[in-house]
């Protein structure tokens, strides 16, 4: 698609699909996308705290009014917060201003449907064929039949509810210190609101947003300066949050980072314990670590993999009946509570699953053990098909031959930034990461011979 990509429309703020204007005519878009189903539909509008988002959530509005549609900003808000309210509020979408782990300069637009699912293809496609439409400017209403923007004054206070009472009432955080590193975005403001009134006492950092700062140094992608702060503080927990909050990393009373791939499985087995795993089954995608089956499957859990991307493991969740799923990366998806990822939830299922057994998180994260796994991001300046890169499709190929049995090789580009991932995992360190450097070179290089000869 020209716009959407596997989460959203992103780039950076200001140019391209994230100029005032194109974000204009996306409001429009998306407005007169929902008309052809009801008059004057309700949009929730959330965002992070990214400087530009300001800009966008006014020339969004300002699409949607245009339309008669009627906005409803609720102000900085994690993602699913958005995905809840729109549920709640009974709006026809939402729509959440953020480009997740991205750096400031960079900003997207999340859509949901009614129901809070992200939007299926066959949506997206109406709505790119809206935005490029050049009879767009004579569908937009006249009169009084323009919509009108409000805001939300107690959203934060509503999501914050919502979470609480996806804690059992019979456990308590009474007692339980809780590191939370709030990376500068979404989720600083209700992310201790919660735990601080289920009881817990609670330690923040990175939670001083100005607009530049998210992401920066902290965070899902950087959680150095939380493992820290979990030690200096005797604490029996730390997570982080990316920007938009939808997901999460761990560290646990020891230091030790616990990435995605451990919250499902410890998750999963006390879920399947409890007899709560729908049908036995659990998603994940291909990145996830081979560790995970090998400790799911012996349970009695079936383990499904997807392509990269939250709203693949959604899909293949519904279709399959499952109640769990999630990504390496910290996306979990906790289906009887949420819609989509959610960190502050996804807290809180673990701290549930501590004090149902008794054990802390370092102990219930040797349920898995996992594979040594090198990910290199490479920057690339254009995405060829890979398989039209001779010279390594012939290496993926043969190193993927040679980890058949033993591990896995894997080779995608981003969705949603200017890189390549490749990601090899097997039984010796040393191996791997000279295989994965190996390959790096050979695609770097086979990208450079192919844009040239393409110019």
């Amino acid at each position: 698609m020209k716009y959407f990509g596997t989460d959203g429309i992103r780039g950076q703020a200001n140019v391209g699909p994230m100029s005032p204007q194109t974000v204009l005519r996306i409001g429009q878009a998306i407005g007169l996308a929902l008309r052809e189903g009801e008059d004057g539909p309700k949009v929730i509008i959330g965002k992070d705290t990214r400087v530009s988002s300001y800009t966008i959530e006014g020339a969004l509005s300002a699409g949607l009014c245009s339309v008669g549609a009627y906005p409803f900003m609720v102000g900085p808000l994690p993602t699913p917060g958005v995905a809840y309210l729109t549920r709640g509020m009974r709006a026809s979408a939402g729509i959440m201003i953020s480009a997740s782990h991205n750096p400031f300069h960079d900003n997207g637009i999340k859509i949901f449907d009614r129901n809070g699912f992200k939007l299926p293809d066959s949506v997206e496609a109406q709505i790119e064929g809206l935005i490029d439409d050049p009879e767009l400017e004579h569908k937009l209403v006249q009169g009084e039949h323009f919509g009108r923007a409000r805001r939300v004054d107690d959203a934060i206070g509503q999501y914050a509810v919502f979470l609480k009472e996806r804690f059992p009432k019979d456990l308590s955080l009474e007692g339980r210190r809780i590191v939370i590193d709030c990376a500068h975005g979404a989720g600083y403001r209700v992310a201790p609101k919660v735990f601080e009134e289920l009881g817990a006492e609670v330690f923040c950092i990175n939670d001083e947003p100005n607009g530049l700062n998210i992401n920066q140094d902290g965070g899902s992608l950087f959680p150095e300066r939380l493992q820290g702060e979990v030690l200096k503080y005797r604490a029996d927990l730390g997570f982080a949050m990316d920007g938009d909050a939808d997901r999460i990393v761990l560290v646990d009373e020891r230091g030790h980072v616990l990435d995605g791939d451990h919250i499902l499985v410890m998750c999963a087995l006390h879920m399947k314990r409890a007899g709560k795993l729908k049908n036995d089954t659990v998603v994940c995608t291909i990145m996830s670590n081979k560790g995970v089956n090998l400790a799911l499957e012996p349970q009695g859990i079936q383990v499904l993999r997807t392509g990269v991307g939250d709203r693949l493991v959604m899909e293949a969740m519904k279709k399959e009946g499952a109640v769990l799923g999630g990504e390496q990366s910290g996306h979990l998806i906790f289906m009887d509570s949420s819609t989509t990822g959610d960190s502050v939830l996804g807290a809180l299922k673990v701290l549930e699953v501590m004090g149902r057994t008794g054990k802390p998180a370092s102990l219930l994260a040797e349920a898995m053990v996992k594979l040594p796994q090198v990910t290199h991001s490479v920057k690339v300046p254009c995405k060829p098909p890979l398989e039209q890169l001779e010279e390594f499709s012939l290496a993926l190929s043969r190193y993927e031959d040679e980890f058949a049995q033993s591990g896995r090789v894997l080779a995608r580009y981003s969705g949603t930034e200017s890189k390549a991932r490749i990601t090899v995992e097997g039984e010796d360190w040393y191996r791997i990461k000279e295989v994965a450097g190996e390959l790096e070179s050979i695609l770097v290089r086979d990208i450079t011979t192919w844009k040239d000869a393409h110019r």
